[in-house]
């Protein structure tokens, strides 16, 4: 079957009633047949459900569809996407070990790299996202691990997969990619050579601001891994919500097709205003990585960034003058959305690290919505002028 039709009949397990959508298995635990098959699941001799941490039919059915999307053997699913994030370094490293990672990287990751990891004496060293001899030589003997953003959050800078794929390979170490910004539908990291692809499911999964989810995929080999870790500190994404995004998955073909045309028109406008310095997007042949956004995109995605001249004032004035875009933390929605990294999602980091990636003070992410494409220019028009 073809990946669309995969997110659509891909399903876990039916009741006796014979249903077509797949029910809710709102349970914390489950019953054994008898005391041998009690030992039996405990001991991994035979496979079932025994506590909604460990496993659940909702839960597996997200994981398996999402697998099967991202052409991965297999797949682990948390209660958020950072907690996805964490969940997979918690599993891999150990005190003493290190990260490489490119510069660009969504704020709480980034505290998690310098705040949280180094508790435990993980360290890391980052390096600008097209700088390739760098990501190189900043490997040490006890690298575990190179992960990246692509495009990244909110930069959209575009990395080539291929490229670090090669590194890492020669390296033996981990190459674990967010593909957050493009999910499996435009961009599938595995098969460009990466390890492990980590999603916040919040965002385009759901796609419609209603729940919150992670999820891992990689081999059986490193799931395992994570599995042993996450099952016992409990990061668990609860049945209902992956109820919710297997569902979504069913339009997310359809729905990043229509996100990708109406940002990609909504780009080509904003690069002809006079108020705006720059615009970015994948698929625009003005950005500086256009060359391999084309190679290893299906499709430019629904995140456009661009400068304001009038800076960090013009940025807050701009989305003030907004009505038809929601003020939302956010992204990835039916419904277009502006932030102004700056002063919200980037503001807990220096100057000079907002700089470093590419934050200016004037710099607006728009992530474009469903709607009518001309409601949504007529919106950025009014506020724009």
């Amino acid at each position: 079957m073809k990946k669309q039709t995969q997110a659509i009949r891909i399903q876990n397990k039916r009741t006796s009633h014979n249903e077509h959508s797949v029910p809710l298995y709102l349970t914390s635990s489950y019953v054994f047949e008898d005391a041998e098959d009690m030992r039996a699941q405990f001991a991994e001799e035979k496979e079932g459900e025994i506590y909604s941490r460990y496993a659940n039919p909702n839960v597996q059915e997200f994981i398996d569809k999402m697998a099967a999307l991202e052409n991965a053997e297999s797949g682990w699913a948390t209660a958020s996407g950072m907690s996805a994030v964490f969940s997979f370094f918690g599993a891999i490293l150990s005190s003493g070990d290190h990260i490489v990672s490119a510069r660009s990287v969504f704020g709480s990751t980034h505290k998690l790299f310098t705040e949280i990891l180094p508790k435990w004496g993980i360290t890391t060293t980052y390096v600008d996202f097209d700088d390739y001899e760098g990501f190189e030589k900043a490997i040490q003997k006890n690298t575990r691990i190179l992960y990246l953003e692509t495009p990244s959050n909110p930069g959209l800078d575009i990395i080539d997969l291929e490229k670090i794929a090669q590194i890492t390979k020669r390296n033996e170490i981990l190459f674990a990619v967010d593909n957050c910004f493009a999910t499996p539908i435009l961009q599938r990291p595995l098969d460009f050579g990466a390890d492990v692809s980590i999603h916040s499911a919040t965002k385009y999964i759901d796609g419609q601001g209603r729940t919150l989810g992670g999820v891992i995929l990689s081999s059986e080999e490193i799931i395992e891994q994570i599995k042993a870790f996450a099952r016992h500190t409990g990061p668990s994404l609860s049945p209902f919500n992956a109820w919710v995004l297997s569902k979504s998955l069913e339009t997310l073909d359809v729905r990043m097709e229509r996100h990708c045309n109406n940002a990609m028109i909504i780009a080509e406008r904003l690069e002809l205003h006079p108020a705006v310095s720059w615009v970015k997007y994948p698929y625009l042949k003005s950005h500086p990585q256009h060359h391999i956004a084309i190679k290893q995109m299906k499709g430019g995605g629904g995140i456009v960034t661009f400068e304001l001249k009038s800076g960090l004032e013009g940025g807050r004035n701009f989305l003030d003058k907004l009505s038809l875009f929601s003020l939302t933390a956010n992204l990835g929605d039916t419904r277009s959305i502006a932030t102004h990294p700056a002063s919200t999602t980037h503001s807990k980091l220096t100057m000079e690290q907002r700089n470093a990636v590419g934050i200016s003070d004037g710099l607006v992410r728009l992530s474009i919505g469903l709607e009518n494409v001309e409601d949504i220019w007529d919106d950025l028009l009014l506020a724009l002028d």
